[in-house]
């Protein structure tokens, strides 16, 4: 891939493992490499414990385990106060040209890659206030996953409270994780082994409909991971990859060109509709979706809401709904303007004369349910002939039992992790570092340029 001027390679390495998310980032290590780890399972009690491994240009390796105190026990401070001041600092040093970040558990790459390139790091001596995307470029995520619990933990609804491997009192849901440490990777590294060959299989057809560009290799006794086999990885990653790049609502549903054909039972779901969604009745459908579907993510386009589109994403047991942007046929021309050409392409191609560009998609992953039910369920909650024809204003006057935001189950409630292109993203991690850190750059959506590392 292209590399910005003078920006240090960062290479973000995910899992619930923590020592198989740590072998896969030392076996990185080559000479210039900086491997950082973090322990946060103290971060309740507002400490934090890090680990820098250095590898200097001729091979000898120097490794530092410091730990400090946080101005709060929580993650967003974790994020603020050291991980992206420590990538800014790492970048200056003369003997660092690679940086390999290996994530504690309870950290997710996605809302990192987004805080890197928007989280302003400020006050720092030598250093102009900017995010850690003036001087860091993130060529790889590499996401570590357990061939043998993986998608159990990826089909349920358990929450980190509940889990030994999550901090005491984070209500995400250990499924959310599984999911983001596929589908937000640009490779995965697989360790463990499944209980039997159909297990295994079942696992690899859920890889491939779920992030089908990313390259595999298995952790295997009689192969260790090492620099050759890391880098061989890391090359395979196929141009277009994602690399810490955050996706918006009105982004292709489907990445990569997934396998649609089943699988080992696992199939692709995919679901559209021309028209609105009766409110009370896809509250009940989406129900659908927590039973038997590992992930599941779609635009919609409710009755009573004829202005904004809505954003569905679910992993396991948990969904959420939220704000997804205004529709192109509400806004201005001054909006239109600026709306990204391919999306403006993408409406033109299906531009209805009365409804413009609304209309409803949803793509699921399932190992267990019933596709076609999946898919009658959801055709059940659209609008009738008779409620087309009354047309908005009788629209209006139907009962809406969404919000701005909405999770079902309805009391056991995800982060807010969907990040919208032109709005401000809702995960609750970074509302409060936005108002810790500061004013965002004036190009939220990229990373800013750096003339040279001094």
């Amino acid at each position: 891939m292209a590399r910005l001027v003078n920006k240090t390679p960062l290479v973000i390495v995910t899992g619930f493992d923590r020592g198989a998310t740590i072998r896969s980032a030392e076996a990185l290590a080559v000479p210039g490499t900086a491997v950082v780890h973090h322990d946060l399972s103290l971060v309740g009690a507002g400490t934090i414990v890090r680990t820098v491994s250095t590898t200097d240009f001729s091979g000898e390796t120097d490794s530092r385990t410091t730990q400090s105190a946080l101005d709060h026990g929580c993650l967003s401070c974790a994020m603020r106060e050291d991980v992206l001041p420590l990538l800014r600092a790492l970048h200056r040093r003369g003997n660092v040209d690679r940086i390999v970040l290996a994530l504690d558990p309870a950290l997710e790459p996605e809302p990192l890659s987004w805080a890197i390139s928007n989280v302003v790091v400020a006050d720092v001596p030598g250093q102009v206030d900017g995010p850690a995307g003036l001087d860091v470029q993130i060529d790889a995520v590499i996401g570590c996953i357990h061939e043998g619990t993986w998608l159990e933990d990826a089909t349920g609804d358990t929450v980190l409270d509940e889990d030994p491997r999550g901090p005491e009192g984070d209500e995400r849901t250990v499924a959310q994780l599984a999911v983001g440490h596929v589908g937000f990777a640009d490779a995965l590294v697989v360790h463990g082994q499944a209980a039997n060959g159909w297990s295994g299989a079942k696992l690899f057809a859920v890889l491939k409909r779920l992030n089908p560009t990313a390259p595999i290799i298995m952790e295997l006794p009689q192969r260790q991971l090492g620099p050759t086999i890391m880098r061989n990885l890391l090359t395979s990653i196929p141009a277009g990859a994602r690399r810490g790049a955050i996706t918006g609502p009105h982004d292709p549903l489907l990445r990569g060109q997934p396998p649609l054909t089943p699988d080992c039972g696992v199939h692709v779901v995919e679901f559209e509709t021309d028209r609105p969604f009766h409110p009370e009745r896809l509250h009940d459908a989406i129900d659908v979706l927590l039973d038997g579907v590992v992930a599941a993510r779609g635009r919609l386009w409710l009755a009573t809401q004829p202005d904004e589109a809505l954003w569905l994403e679910s992993a396991g047991g948990g969904l959420r709904i939220a704000t997804g942007g205004t529709w192109i046929a509400a806004m201005t021309d001054d909006q239109v303007a600026q709306v990204d050409p391919e999306r403006l392409a993408m409406a033109s191609l299906r531009w209805d004369p009365l409804y413009g560009d609304r209309s409803s998609s949803i793509v699921a992953v399932s190992v267990e349910a019933d596709p076609g039910h999946i898919r009658r369920t959801l055709a059940s909650a659209v609008l009738t002939d008779d409620e087309l024809a009354a047309g908005q204003s009788g629209w209006h006057g139907l009962s809406d039992p969404f919000g701005v935001t909405h999770a079902d189950p309805c009391d056991d409630m995800l982060d807010e992790r969907a990040l919208l292109e032109g709005t401000e993203p809702p995960s609750e991690w970074f509302l409060e570092v936005q108002d810790l850190a500061g004013p965002k750059p004036d190009n939220p959506g990229q990373n800013p340029e750096r003339e040279d590392k001094s």
